[in-house]
């Protein structure tokens, strides 16, 4: 069983910046990628970006590009999201998620086995 904690949300203002982290418990081996979506009231889940451990490559949303950076910690089997010039549509509640084995695009929650608890944002105006 992997678990994932994460930590760093909180109360913004715009334009503002926070460093979400995603700690993954995996007793041996490393995972395939791990990944940052984020719900928003009312909304679906929405994906904004990955991250694959052993080359590192990156894939963000369109609505996250330029402003949010998805990076990790391979020693620490750690995650982290860099949020810079935040909007209030970026209030959500982000949830990371673990891949184990590559099984399709990183868009897609299905292909993660596990998740974190979620921890909140809000952007004010």
């Amino acid at each position: 069983q992997v678990q994932l904690v994460e930590s760093g949300g909180g109360l913004v203002q715009a334009g503002g910046s926070l460093r979400l982290s995603c700690a993954a418990s995996l007793r041996t081996g490393s995972p395939y990628a791990m990944g940052w979506f984020r719900q928003a009231p009312g909304k679906e889940h929405e994906f904004v970006g990955a991250i694959t451990w052993t080359y590192g490559s990156t894939n963000y949303a369109d609505s996250v590009k330029g402003r949010f950076t998805v990076s990790r910690d391979s020693a620490k089997n750690t995650m982290y999201l860099q949020m810079s010039s935040l909007k209030p549509d970026d209030t959500a509640v982000y949830y990371c998620g673990l891949v184990l084995i590559n099984r399709g695009i990183l868009t897609t929650r299905s292909v993660y086995d596990y998740w974190g608890q979620g921890t909140q944002v809000t952007v004010s105006s």
